[in-house]
């Protein structure tokens, strides 16, 4: 049974919220029209309702983008003659009583019912009637702070389900319990709320979550939602932690293999590989550039860092070690990443991620301190796959800092700072170094090409970055000296 809450807040309160949105919103390039839009609306005798993020955002403090307005009253055929005087209108889901005004960013759409029919997100007969209260069309979103609104002629707002007083308790709870799981999206819509907003699922939510089926879902979507968990979440922590308290971290078998695994207390005394995870994702998403591409690569990095650790921990001479768990986890990356629908490129690049995110520890160790060799050669290992040093050190970083040992609390990652500063005086930090010899230098030096071309140019590589020297010439007289017998 759906329940009603009355929010907390005093009409006073309401009044003042609403005002200070719709200002908010006048005052942006669209937000003016919509205004006259509600009151030609209204004239029309509907109303016209903001719903959804736009409000919650709002009551937040945060940058409210995405208009959707819900206007009840009108049917489909008037909403299209009222919205005709503002500009062309376009029909985004006519079987949706969906329309929008071209050149204006703004869904105006028409309440309506949400009948179950089939499995999986889309599997709604969708019944649209302008006739609804708005407190039996917000029933059919998914949750209490999605569920409010603010008449835009009137600014009466609108919040029969309690969405207000959740926001300010900081809690994740289910709209209508009974309307809740018909939709299994809606599971990955708490994960990536919680993770964004650091709100708690009520056990009533985290309940009602157990039992939806993921695998109905494209994987696009899971994807997207992962995304908005990861990239948006201010602690994606939150959102993982949810997936394992409802059970639905079983459809990502990478990441429930993580559970459980045992790491040396002396490297990793804050717990299994799981609870690093969780710790090194909330530090990665402290290290955001605002760079939405590098960002990314820095979340999906650190979340597939230790995916190689359930597959080669063991016990050796007493201490616990996961040799070999960077190459290791290269395989389940691909496989999780391909669960998540992510592209060619980012899966090839997080891959790498992983593959070589111990190189700035081991790099800068008194024991394997690499040379200006090695650094050129990862440079140029990453190079291939869009990657610079930075990005791979960021990952690192992460990494150290998602532990509770010393050092990470204090926020410090010496051999972080060493590897970039010694990749910067190597001019490697941002990119790969250009290859000094190319096949024209051969050609220039009498050579017929042939297929021992590839072979003499990556040994003019290996030279250049073993000596640094930017001069072809002694660069190629020195690989062909090499091969002279066979050149």
């Amino acid at each position: 049974m759906a329940r009603s809450r009355k929010p907390a807040a005093s009409p006073a309160m309401d009044v003042a919220f609403s005002a200070q949105l719709l200002a908010s919103i006048e005052a942006t390039a669209d937000g003016g029209r919509l205004r006259l839009i509600a009151r030609a609306v209204a004239d029309a005798g509907g109303r016209a309702v903001l719903v959804g993020g736009a409000v919650r955002d709002g009551l937040l403090g945060e940058r409210v983008k995405d208009l959707d307005v819900e206007v009840f009253g009108l049917d489909l055929d008037r909403l299209h003659s009222v919205l005709g005087r503002f500009g062309d209108v376009l029909t985004i889901g006519r079987s949706f009583g969906v329309l929008a005004i071209d050149g204006l960013s703004i869904d105006f759409s028409l309440p309506r019912r949400d009948n179950k029919v089939a499995p999986g997100h889309k599997g709604f007969d969708i019944e649209w009637d302008p006739m609804l209260s708005f407190d039996q069309a917000a029933r059919r979103r998914d949750l209490t702070i999605n569920s409010m609104g603010i008449d835009l002629a009137t600014g009466e707002f609108l919040d029969p389900h309690g969405g207000r007083d959740d926001l300010q308790r900081r809690r994740l709870q289910a709209t209508d319990a009974v309307l809740f799981p018909e939709d299994p999206l809606r599971g990955l819509r708490v994960a990536q709320f919680a993770a964004r907003f650091c709100m708690e699922p009520t056990a009533e939510l985290i309940a009602l979550c157990a039992p939806l089926d993921l695998s109905e879902l494209p994987a696009e979507r899971i994807g997207a939602e992962f995304r908005k968990l990861l990239c948006k979440g201010r602690e994606p922590s939150r959102g993982l932690s949810f997936l394992f308290d409802s059970g639905l971290l079983r459809f990502f078998p990478e990441l429930t293999a993580l559970v459980g695994v045992p790491q040396d207390a002396q490297w990793h005394p804050e717990g299994d590989v799981w609870i690093h995870t969780l710790m090194v994702a909330d530090r990665a998403a402290e290290l955001h550039t605002g760079i939405a591409e590098q960002d990314e690569l820095l979340m999906f990095g650190a979340l597939c860092h230790d995916l190689g650790k359930p597959a080669t921990t063991e016990m050796i001479e007493g201490r616990i070690r996961s040799r070999n768990h960077d190459r290791q986890g290269v395989e389940p990356t691909r496989a999780l990443l391909a669960r998540l629908a992510v592209g060619g490129d980012l899966k090839n690049q997080v891959a790498a991620l992983v593959e070589y995110h111990l190189a700035p520890a081991l790099f800068t160790s008194a024991k394997n301190q690499a040379g200006a060799r090695g650094y050129r050669k990862l440079a140029r290992q990453l190079g291939q796959v869009g990657l610079s040093m930075r990005d791979l050190e960021r990952v690192a970083r992460a990494d150290h800092l998602g532990r509770t040992t010393a050092e990470a609390l204090r926020r410090e990652f010496p051999a972080g700072d060493a590897f970039l500063a010694r990749a910067e005086q190597l001019a490697v930090a941002e990119q790969a170094p250009a290859d000094v010899v190319s096949g024209r230098h051969l050609i220039d030096a009498g050579l017929e090409p042939s297929p021992r071309f590839g072979e003499i140019l990556r040994r003019c590589r290996e030279l250049q970055d073993a000596s640094g020297s930017t001069d072809a010439n002694e660069i190629l007289r020195r690989a062909l000296d090499e091969n002279a017998d066979e050149v």
